[in-house]
């Protein structure tokens, strides 16, 4: 007699594979945290000025506004854990090639590919969603959910950064920059042996004429908002690009209107209980993307120069920075409770007026370090609130084959409004009219004025907008 032999099985229950895939929002904590402290060392290395570390975050937000929408239509179409192997296989790639980048080219690269983890978030919440439909309580599960894997995030981002500070000049910038390639590999195996893998829920063909036609217009806006971050308002170059590319929106609308498997579903972005959500990642993605270098440069400069700032060393940014993350975390943990007491709407608003007090709180209170951490702290917890919200919202406000799509929109969304207020804000920052050379002088005040001031509207239109979401039961 022979001995029966064990196979190992993917999870099918919901809290092992919230687990399992709490190790992947691990991983994309460290990704997300571990690069912070390392820009000077990396450009360095490199034979770079540190200010052209700017284009890995404009090459990063690009592919990442290209393909999110892609590959959580796709994840409908064959299967979300499947997208998922597929986006953290790019992801490990982009990170090995970083580790070992000879050149600028080559980590630029390497950074722009790994931003295929923009993805995860969305395409987890689809998975979740989907596995929680039997129970009976399918929102709130979801809800639940995206608060543990959003809390994972964020202190896998504060351990990641103290971590690669902590190891940078002691050992090979080699070394240290192979520990994020690593820790995605190790994801990788962990999605495939621990997710089962359920066949997509949309039979039809995959639209790829709305691919091609949604790459135009994606790829002009963001290459206008690249050009006019690089040449300055004053060229006729980039507003050229933005024309063409927001015209190119009419008939990429009308195409995918027509079709019954659209890749970007209109019809369903422009119902009322999707399109407050969306616009709202799309706000909140102004300070989230966009007003963190803003806030470095803030707290580095020198009050005694430039009549403001903070002064303050890499050390207290790090603890700003962690300041952030922590009530990040705190938001997303307190989710859950808000949206008992007040519904999901109730939640989302009052978490959007939290970040928009938050970012208001720094235009008069901005001379002392102890004035800065409290705004941070106060931007964190209405962030981290709306972090696992917009994507549980979207997801539970679609049809079962349009889970990944939606969620997947609100990642995509959110990226295009980073990338548009870091295009804003660094021309607002500009200390002579002209941002080809960032280095000179200190920028005015008024810039930083003008960045919180966004913000904060950004924040307020976005709890505005969420007033039109239809109320729903805060335990369905």
């Amino acid at each position: 007699m022979t001995a029966p032999t064990r196979t190992l099985k993917p999870a099918t229950g919901l809290v092992a594979v919230v687990g399992f895939l709490v190790c992947v929002e691990l991983a994309s904590g460290v990704l997300q945290g571990f690069y912070t402290p390392l820009w000077n060392d990396v450009a360095s290395n490199l034979g770079v000025h540190v200010s052209d570390v700017n284009w890995f975050e404009a090459a990063q937000l690009i592919l990442s506004a290209l393909a999110v929408p892609f590959l959580a239509r796709l994840g409908d179409t064959i299967g979300h854990r499947n997208v998922l192997l597929l986006a953290t296989a790019l992801t490990a790639a982009g990170s090995w090639a970083i580790a070992f980048a000879p050149s600028f080219s080559t980590f630029l690269v390497g950074y722009a590919l790994q931003g295929a983890y923009v993805v995860w978030l969305p395409l987890e919440i689809a998975i979740v969603h989907r596995r929680a439909a039997e129970t009976g309580r399918q929102a709130l599960l979801t809800r639940r959910a995206a608060a543990v894997l959003v809390g994972a995030l964020e202190a896998a981002v504060i351990a990641a950064a103290l971590t690669s500070g902590a190891l940078v000049g002691t050992i090979p910038l080699t070394v240290v920059l192979a520990i994020p390639a690593i820790v995605v590999t190790l994801c990788l195996i962990v999605v495939w042996f621990g997710i089962e893998n359920r066949p997509g829920t949309s039979t039809q063909r995959f639209d790829a004429v709305g691919l091609g036609l949604m790459t135009v217009v994606l790829g002009l806006v963001m290459a206008g908002l690249v050009v006019l971050r690089v040449l300055g308002p004053a060229s006729p170059a980039p507003w050229i690009l933005l024309v063409f590319g927001l015209a190119s929106v009419v008939p990429f609308a009308r195409y995918e209107r027509r079709l019954d498997e659209p890749l970007v579903d209109v019809r369903l972005l422009t119902r009322t209980s999707q399109w407050p959500v969306q616009l709202t990642a799309f706000l909140i993605g102004m300070s989230v993307l966009g007003a963190q270098i803003p806030l470095s440069t803030f707290a580095r400069t020198d009050p005694s120069e430039a009549g403001y700032g903070l002064g303050a060393s890499a050390g207290f940014v790090s603890i700003l920075i962690g300041v952030y993350v922590i009530f990040l975390a705190v938001g997303a943990l307190l989710f859950p409770v808000s949206t008992r007491l007040l519904g999901e709407r109730g939640a989302l608003i009052a978490g959007a007026l939290v970040v928009a007090i938050g970012y208001a709180l720094w235009l008069p209170f901005h001379d002392s370090t102890l004035q800065a951490l409290v705004n941070m702290a106060v931007v964190g917890c209405g962030t981290g609130t709306l972090l696992p919200a917009l994507p549980a919202a979207a997801a539970a406000a679609a049809p079962p084959n349009r889970t990944g799509f939606a969620t997947g929109m609100t990642n995509a969304t959110k990226t295009i409004g980073g990338a548009i207020a870091s295009a804003v804000f660094a021309i607002a920052l500009a200390a002579t009219g002209s941002i080809a050379d960032p280095s000179s002088g200190h920028a005015p005040l008024s810039g930083y004025l003008t960045v919180w001031s966004v913000c904060a509207a950004a924040a307020l239109a976005a709890a505005v907008a969420l007033l039109a979401l239809p109320r729903r039961s805060p335990n369905p």
